[in-house]
């Protein structure tokens, strides 16, 4: 199927099927008699994807994201060519890149010097272009006092900051990324998303799969949700991360009503929420209550997003859990949050979460529970996070 020019890799109809055998053939006496048995007789058959489809545009930051054993892995392995289809098929225009297993071929008796020079030789690189790029590698895994010990005395964290330095030197149209950054501390993580975002100025297409949805939200322009080998929701990276969200958090409140605009656990909730704008400041007014139980080390997310629906800035990961508060069964919470107005002319909407500490369970979720008009043109550009002053009233 011939791709318009727009597009990077189309998915169509794919299902991918496995026989699983009930019982192990370990003798050869047992092959041939099975051989000749009923198809249908000792096998199960899994199936893994049924009937995926999708494009992906070029330059596009596209997340995929599922539950564990949803075919999230199985669908990237299909992308990347390591498994074949039973049914369907993927055409793809460009060359991709797989950053699925990272650090695959690493010898854990060598040193990490040696290492580079062997995963460099498996992407392809020969030795005189991995000798022009490897104090590049060193400097950017951070591990220029290590290179000369074995790998077996590295960390995981270490190995896959090595592994991962060395793959994004391999220069592809398509990045296929799994999970790769699971391993690395904080640190080198938002090092690795620095290197993402370059990779969207340089027009690259990336596909993403994580359980991250912060990242989901901050980088991916569109996104699909896989469960049980079905697409059950493709669109934003906002609508889908919230779809994905909400299977882990239903509600124990049946007072409180589950729509696509306000969702979850009903545990505590939030009772107001007004917003107030100056030239130099937008201040949010947040009020909250306990409902059902006594909750420990609660925090409070807030995305701000402009008149057509663009996520144009809110509260880092991190500065949320600096403020995050205990509220008991009954009580009342005030807060207050001070954001610069960096704005530009137009009409904002807020949508907020109040959520534990880790951010996978939601007690309430609240799409446009406020919105603001500012009438200063400040200028069009918009950071995505905001320095914000947070205090409780």
């Amino acid at each position: 199927m011939k791709l318009s020019d727009d597009v990077a890799i189309r998915v169509h109809d794919v299902h991918k099927d496995f026989h699983l055998p009930h019982h192990k053939e370990d003798s050869i006496k047992h092959r041939v008699i099975t051989t000749f048995q009923k198809k249908d007789k000792g096998i199960d058959t899994l199936h893994a994807l049924r009937g995926i489809t999708f494009d992906i545009k070029k330059g596009e930051f596209f997340g995929i994201v599922g539950r564990n054993g949803s075919g999230k892995s199985t669908l990237l392995k299909i992308i990347a060519e390591i498994y074949t289809p039973t049914k369907g098929h993927i055409t793809r225009r460009g060359r991709l890149v797989p950053f699925i297993e990272l650090g695959v071929g690493f010898n854990p008796d060598l040193t990490g010097r040696e290492n580079v020079y062997l995963n460099g030789a498996l992407l392809g690189f020969t030795r005189k272009e991995i000798d022009a790029m490897y104090d590049e590698i060193v400097e950017f895994a951070e591990l220029g006092e290590f290179m000369d010990q074995r790998l077996k005395n590295y960390s995981s964290g270490m190995q896959v900051r090595l592994a991962f330095s060395v793959a994004i030197r391999a220069d592809g149209d398509i990045l296929l990324l799994d999970e790769v950054l699971a391993v690395g501390d904080a640190a080198f993580q938002r090092k690795c998303y620095d290197y993402f975002n370059s990779l969207k100025e340089r027009k690259k297409t990336i596909i993403f799969v994580t359980h991250g949805m912060g990242a989901v939200r901050e980088y991916c322009d569109k996104a699909i949700l896989i469960e049980n080998g079905k697409i059950v929701q493709e669109g934003n990276a906002e609508d889908v991360s919230n779809a994905y969200t909400r299977m882990f958090n239903p509600s124990k409140d049946p007072k409180h009503k589950q729509t696509n605009e306000r969702w979850g656990s009903g545990e505590a909730q939030f009772t107001d929420i007004t917003a107030h704008v100056t030239d130099e400041k937008v201040t949010v007014d947040v009020v909250c209550k306990g409902k059902q139980a006594d909750l420990r080390n609660v925090i409070v997310g807030m995305d701000i997003y402009d008149d057509k629906q663009r996520l144009v800035s809110g509260i880092d990961d991190e500065e949320q859990k600096k403020h995050q508060f205990d509220v008991a069964k009954g009580e009342t919470k005030h807060l207050r949050y001070v954001f610069d107005n960096l704005f530009g002319g137009g009409d904002y909407k807020f949508t907020i979460s109040l959520k534990s500490r880790s951010g996978g369970y939601v007690y309430d979720f609240w799409r446009d529970a406020t919105s603001f008009s500012n009438t200063k043109d400040v200028g069009r550009y918009f950071p995505v996070l905001l320095p914000v002053e947070i205090k409780e009233k």
